[in-house]
């Protein structure tokens, strides 16, 4: 039961939570694109691959599949997720299940405007958010909305071009900014497709912030919620957080899961304030939050195993036990020769 992790980077956390899943039933593999992703120094087999934007990345993805007897495919880049969700019958007739949401899902999820419609119709709260400069002024004279605020792409991966004006004289620097930037980044092919509005403006929220681990099966079907209460945060990722029972943010996963029908786990970052639970971003993959989850007692690459090979998980994998405070750190580890690994 070989599992793969593709754009792997700095997941070694993942590569030893499979590893232990599989109880030595299987390998764990991984492929990136840097000889140097930490990942690769700890899985049990590692590949090289041209990056995501190769027109050979997911031929050479198909191949180590294929050869390797993969049975779960798992990708950790954003901007991976819409081309495996169009290939995915094409890796279940080699019998590889890639852990993929339908295309849908995947844009309303990575094009945060699609992501605030999907809001609306489940009449779930999200900021006010506007598409261009003028609609944002006409909010803040009247009244609507006040600094400071968050500019950010349509299309966001990674924290990317965020900025937060304290003014209108910043908000008209940091708007142009970030359209300007775009051009230079990863997001630059996304946010082609409608360049005009590929910038968004929001309220910024006061609140407290939590991640949300929202778990559906391999057929879509809501399982549970874990919740967690975010402490601190480095480079966009959650950094420092502890584990909680909120039932208001549970109740919000179970009815995200189910109109989303996502695979596998959406990373949802929500804020709650007195009055009301908003809905910040939705990410249909394994998030840099999930850690904590399974640092207290979730086990997501144990029932995904078990999905796979048409078993029902262990009851104990769905639950965390809640006050588990945890903090990731930094680590060194030796670079392994190119020539201990497969390459392109």
């Amino acid at each position: 039961m070989n599992v793969l992790l593709t754009c792997a980077g700095r997941r070694n956390y993942l590569v030893e939570y499979f590893r232990t899943a599989l109880q030595g039933q299987g390998q764990v593999y991984a492929a990136d694109a840097s000889a140097d992703a930490p990942a690769l120094q700890v899985a049990d087999r590692a590949f090289i691959v041209p990056p995501i934007n190769h027109s050979h990345y997911f031929d050479r993805v198909f191949e180590l599949c294929q050869q390797h007897q993969v049975r779960l495919l798992i990708s950790l880049n954003d901007l991976e997720l819409m081309p495996l969700a169009r290939q995915r019958d094409r890796f279940l007739k080699i019998g590889t299940t890639p852990v993929i949401s339908a295309p849908d899902v995947i844009n309303t999820c990575f094009d945060k405007w699609a992501t605030l419609e999907f809001l609306k119709r489940s009449n779930l709260a999200f900021p006010k958010t506007y598409l261009t400069l003028a609609e944002t002024r006409k909010a803040l004279s009247q009244g609507e909305i006040d600094f400071p605020l968050v500019v950010k792409p349509r299309w966001g991966t990674a924290s990317i071009g965020i900025e937060f004006p304290e003014d209108d004289e910043e908000l008209d620097l940091a708007y142009r900014l970030v359209k300007k930037k775009l051009k230079r980044t990863i997001l630059a092919d996304a946010s082609a497709t409608d360049e005009e509005r590929s910038v968004l403006i929001q309220e910024k929220l006061s609140g407290q912030e939590y991640g949300l681990d929202i778990i559906n099966d391999l057929k879509g079907r809501y399982v549970t919620t874990f919740v967690k209460r975010k402490i601190s945060m480095r480079a966009g990722e959650t950094n420092q957080a502890v584990t909680v029972e909120n039932d208001r943010l549970q109740k919000l996963g179970e009815m995200m899961g189910r109109e989303l029908s996502h695979v596998g786990n959406l990373d949802c970052d929500a804020f709650l304030t007195p009055e009301e639970c908003y809905v910040l971003e939705m990410n249909p993959r394994f998030g840099g939050g999930y850690p904590f989850s399974h640092i207290a007692g979730a086990n997501l690459p144990a029932m995904l195993l078990a999905w796979a090979n048409g078993n029902h998980p262990v009851a104990c994998w769905h639950k965390v036990k809640t006050n588990i405070k945890a903090a990731k750190y930094d680590q060194l580890l030796v670079l392994k020769e190119d020539s201990d690994r497969e390459r392109e």
